[in-house]
């Protein structure tokens, strides 16, 4: 019996590290019955065959899994956005974000394509920037001609000793990203839809990589992000900046809506908290509140 972590699975096969040793293994024939589904993350017994396959024999509690992708026991989401190209979006940041949030995962947050942003939009982006800094979240930026090893040496700290999932919309460089940070994956790029303002998606599967000290799932890239998981009580949870105020709200359980002397709403009415953070609350709320009831 061998122990170790699934780091790829691909067309019913699950490849099993232990050790220095890359095991294929099949799921035992009772998951199915027992609904049990092994995930990209999961740490595993095996029972190996005398050819050098395995069989998953139990799989080991989890700290957490996301549904999309499937993968599980995430220390870190590294949530890459572009400035250009396609166009930076605090609304779809701020999706990713709470859903990182509700499943209590550390965010990184790199923004890419600096390179790219017309003059026109440069103060904006640089108080988006200044706004996340001070709402505590880590936030890195690139351009296309920073060389690799500073690109490395920036994110190599934030990567060692964690198991980290790169996410992000289609056509923001994830898969740039990660090529730079280790030349030898030679991941499949998209390029992007000058129509459609987005890239083609160019990851077919979940699959950890051995990087920077750390391992990195790449992701499939999209676009469209429900909160079908997060119950309305929950959001405001997953605000950061809210918990901290919660306790000064006159009532115990403000959702911070139309309740009065509410200390989320006075704070974004003294630029404590960023009005776009609280716009996209509101928006996030609504949504949740309209969604069909499920039985």
């Amino acid at each position: 019996m061998k122990e170790g972590r699934i780091i790829k699975a691909l067309s019913g096969f699950y490849y099993v590290l232990s050790g220095d040793q890359l095991i294929e293994c099949k799921g035992r024939g009772l998951f199915r019955k027992q609904k049990i589904t092994p995930l990209v993350g999961d740490r595993v017994k095996v029972e190996v065959q005398a050819d050098g396959t395995g069989t998953i024999v139990s799989v080991d509690e989890r700290i957490n899994e996301l549904i999309r992708p499937p993968v599980a026991n995430i220390d870190q989401a590294v949530i890459v956005n572009s400035l250009a190209e396609p166009d930076f979006s605090p609304l779809l940041l701020d999706r990713f974000l709470v859903l990182i949030e509700h499943k209590e995962i550390k965010p990184l947050i790199i923004l890419t394509k600096t390179d790219l942003v017309k003059e026109s939009k440069q103060e904006s982006i640089d108080q988006f920037m200044s706004d996340y800094r001070s709402l505590g979240y880590d936030l890195l930026t690139f351009s296309k001609d920073d060389p690799a090893n500073t690109i490395y040496e920036a994110v190599q700290p934030h990567l060692a000793d964690k198991i980290s999932v790169i996410a992000g919309q289609s056509g923001v460089g994830k898969s740039t990203f990660l090529n730079v940070l280790d030349v030898s994956l030679q991941l499949e790029t998209g390029d992007i839809s000058k129509s459609l303002g987005r890239g083609k998606h160019t990851t077919r599967h979940v699959e950890l990589f051995s990087i920077a000290g750390g391992l990195i799932a790449d992701t499939p890239g999209f676009s469209s992000l429900e909160f079908s998981e997060i119950e309305l009580d929950e959001l405001r949870y997953c605000f950061p900046e809210f918990v901290e105020l919660q306790d000064e709200c006159k009532f115990r359980g403000c959702m911070h809506m139309k309740e009065p002397k509410c200390a989320v709403k006075a704070a974004v009415d003294t630029g404590d908290i960023p009005a776009f953070r609280y716009k996209h609350y509101k928006t996030f709320y609504e949504e949740i509140n309209s969604r069909k009831p499920r039985y």
